[in-house]
């Protein structure tokens, strides 16, 4: 898979972008706060994921205009597409979503068209940051293969929130403890379900990550990968999740009801999992250096990647914004040794830290407007 063109008008302060793309790699040059993350930003968006930013979508829009417009043509193994966005401060909760001219209800449909891999500098805190984020990448992930996943995480996550309200209503008297056994049997089967995908792509994660890791030091080094579950003891071979997993859960959440009350929220759950990485037999959480866990980080990207690519028999377009500048010389060739049959689409502030022989295009990113520049001219 790959992008073959760009346009963006008053997506944040990007100006008239039109930018054709290599098939291989892209460098985007500028200084900081020039554009060059809006624009991974606004392909990211069209992938049907939401910001990696955070942010309300009014901050989508250039200050001083009403509408923002994101247009990208691209190509899969099978066809051309294009896909549009557009996001109108008079109906900010209403995004104008296109592909191949078809209107989609929302950009979440989108999910499974354009196939990104995004990298930011954040993501380099992904091995020792907060689980929220491991759930995330994994969910993410997920829903890249089977767009259908998104809406059960997001209903799951609709009940968890609806279940802790009522836990507050019942301790202030304003609800009865029965009410819960509603909430209950609809998380049950979620749960179940949830747990069964997160755990079945989390080895595939593994096996991905460990060569790759393995590779990344010499062999001196060993990466494995656990998926802890708040619920289940073991989800090796599991898939009955509608049936005696849910029932688990259900009994579970029985169980529980007491010390959820007391403590005032929904103790277990795929609320509160996590996805466990070890190096040596060490938690990299705890025990590993800041050099380790970026390397772990790494190798949990580039395994995504590695999974689409598999699962679709399509490789995703690479979106590393200003992230190679984290990294020493070693990590940097290895990423992008690791990619180099997929298209890429790299930000960065000096052009300098990017391997002259891995050029492809490079462009130059100023106040919002991009150009195209002349490599030979500039190397």
């Amino acid at each position: 898979m790959f992008i073959n063109r760009i346009r963006a008008d008053c997506f944040r302060n990007l100006e008239k972008v039109d930018v054709v793309l290599d098939k291989r790699l892209n460098v985007f040059s500028g200084q900081n706060a020039q554009g060059k993350t809006n624009l991974i930003e606004a392909v990211w968006l069209c992938t049907g994921a939401k910001s990696f930013r955070g942010g309300k979508d009014r901050d989508f829009i250039k200050i001083g205009e009403r509408i923002a417009e994101i247009n990208i043509d691209f190509s899969d193994k099978q066809r051309k597409q294009n896909i549009t966005l557009s996001i109108d401060r008079n109906n900010i909760r209403d995004k104008l979503v296109t592909q191949n001219g078809v209107k989609l209800k929302a950009p979440s449909k989108l999910f499974g068209s354009l196939k990104c891999v995004v990298f930011t500098p954040d993501d380099l805190e992904l091995a020792k940051g907060s689980p929220d984020n491991r759930r995330r990448f994994l969910d993410l992930s997920i829903s890249q293969i089977k767009p259908g996943f998104a809406p059960v995480c997001a209903k799951y996550d609709a009940i968890i929130t609806q279940r802790n309200t009522l836990i507050k209503n019942i301790n202030m008297g304003f609800a009865d403890v029965s009410e819960l056994e509603v909430w209950d049997e609809q998380l049950a089967k979620l749960c179940a379900y949830i747990s069964v995908l997160r755990y079945t792509y989390s080895k595939k994660l593994g096996e991905f990550a460990k060569r790759l890791y393995e590779a990344m030091t010499g062999g001196k080094e060993e990466l494995t990968l656990s998926y802890s579950s708040t619920v289940y003891t073991n989800l090796e071979g599991r898939t009955d999740y509608s049936g005696e997993m849910a029932d688990e859960y259900l009994e579970l959440l029985k169980k529980n009801r007491k010390d959820d009350l007391r403590l005032g929220f929904t103790q277990a759950g795929t609320h509160r999992d996590d996805l466990i990485t070890y190096v040596n037999g060490l938690s990299s959480r705890e025990f590993c250096s800041q050099g380790q866990n970026r390397s772990v980080a790494l190798v949990l990207k580039l395994a995504q990647a590695y999974i689409l690519t598999e699962e679709t028999e399509d490789s995703p377009v690479v979106l590393l914004d200003d992230v190679l500048s984290e990294l020493d010389p070693l990590r940097q060739n290895f990423v992008l040794n690791s990619i180099d049959n997929m298209q890429v689409i790299i930000t960065c502030c000096d052009i300098n830290t990017i391997p002259k022989d891995k050029y492809s295009s490079v462009y130059t990113v100023s106040n919002g407007k991009i150009s195209k520049i002349n490599i030979q001219n500039e190397i």
